[in-house]
């Protein structure tokens, strides 16, 4: 399973209100638990919740990420492998989700990417779109420069000023 469907599964957990989900699969076995809810409070607070993930070998790795109230970003969970390319990435700049939505790299399901790793941006160049209620809404570049990587899958939600691109500006 998927870092990415790990969040999705964690932050439906989080809105469904159940208070504990085990996956198992002949490969994987996860759970995530959210503590009791607390009633008569007014504030929101951030619910951490758990994912284990363990392999068939006897060795296991917990994942934890909060998840927080719209409209506030979400955090990413973050993997050893994600860790360890986070110092390469600190040169490159960041386009990020103007909005709440669901990401779209092509216009329809029959045409091509808007951009793909590789490509030259320019600062009017559109990158995606956002679904949000029903409404597409092409997000431009706003930067010059080449497309490193591509951070979420077509079809995935985003949050408000999540990473979507990583662009190399020289």
């Amino acid at each position: 399973m998927k870092p990415s469907e790990i969040q999705d599964l964690i932050k439906f957990v989080a809105k469904s209100g159940v208070s504990e989900v085990e996956i198992e699969d002949k490969d994987f076995k996860i759970t995530i638990k959210t503590p009791p809810h607390k009633k008569g409070k007014l504030i929101v607070e951030a619910v951490q919740q758990v994912a284990q993930v363990q392999a068939p070998a006897p060795a296991q790795v917990a994942v934890t990420a909060p998840v927080q109230a719209a409209p506030a970003p979400a955090e990413n969970v973050e993997t050893p492998a994600a860790s360890n390319g986070a110092d390469d990435d600190s040169k490159y700049i960041t386009i990020k989700s103007p909005m709440i939505g669901t990401f779209y790299r092509k216009p329809s399901p029959d045409k091509p990417n808007f951009v793909n790793v590789g490509d030259d941006l320019a600062e009017d160049t559109v990158v995606c779109m956002v679904e949000a209620m029903k409404l597409f809404n092409e997000i431009e570049a706003e930067i010059s420069g080449k497309v490193v990587k591509t951070l979420v899958d077509d079809g995935s939600p985003v949050e408000y000023d999540q990473p979507l691109f990583l662009v190399d500006p020289s």
